[in-house]
């Protein structure tokens, strides 16, 4: 057995219903800076970090530690930026040339979360379940930097699930008005490993500009992702 496989075998039993008791149900919202770490086959063809944005939403079944709700989240994991003529005709205005590497990733949530009896650290663990849309685009900003001209290069969508864990460390508690009910503002620091299934990309090197004609050639692989991310939690 895989250790891929033995790792989700294990979630799936972590994620089984604990008896534990909560005051009332609760809704989280949270916002995360990510970086991505390419893993097996896409490792081997893309050697960059990626950076960028994550964040979920989600609602805690009430009387029971599981929160369910949405993934969604962005990162770059390739940046080439050149200077260019506008046109063969009008070689005397040069302009910025921008081409990215992008990764959009969505997945359900099923968080298993215990409420915070006493202290401010809360542990979690999750499962995950959606896909991975990867692009590439090149966009040209104009001269006074307010418009973008751009189109999209490549792109292509896999399947993806995975797990991962973290800790919540609380920095604000305030009670709700007009109910019994608390809020807080929390620290969030997580990792996921999203196994990703096939699909085509671009990386450095797989667009060839010769004489005026562009070429593609795109790479194909696993799309695993190792995701970290610190960010800002909300319970409400």
């Amino acid at each position: 057995m895989s250790s891929g496989k033995f790792f989700i075998i294990v979630l799936i039993f972590v994620l089984m219903p604990i008896s534990v008791t909560i005051a009332q149900s609760q809704f989280q919202a949270g916002i995360d800076f990510s970086l991505g770490f390419p893993q097996e086959e896409f490792k081997q063809n893309v050697d960059n970090i990626g950076f960028g944005l994550s964040g979920h939403f989600g609602y805690q079944i009430p009387h029971s530690p599981i929160l369910v709700g949405t993934s969604i989240g962005f990162l770059i994991y390739g940046r080439e930026t050149r200077r260019e003529p506008l046109s063969t005709t009008i070689p005397d205005i040069v302009v910025d040339v921008e081409t990215t590497n992008n990764i959009l990733t969505g997945h359900l949530l099923l968080r298993v979360q215990p409420p915070m009896q006493s202290g401010i650290f809360q542990p979690y663990l999750e499962g995950l379940f959606g896909f991975h849309y990867l692009w590439t685009e090149t966009k040209i900003q104009d001269w006074d930097d307010d418009d973008e001209i751009g189109s999209k290069n490549y792109d292509d969508a896999a399947m993806s699930y995975g797990g991962g864990g973290g800790v919540m460390i609380r920095v604000y508690q305030g009670k709700k008005e007009n109910s019994d009910g608390t809020y807080s503002v929390n620290i969030d620091l997580g990792a996921r490993y999203l196994f990703g299934g096939e699909a085509g990309y671009l990386k450095e090197g797989d667009i060839k500009r010769e004489n005026g004609v562009v070429t593609f050639t795109p790479s194909k692989s696993t799309t695993d992702l190792v995701m970290a991310n610190i960010g800002v939690t909300f319970n409400f």
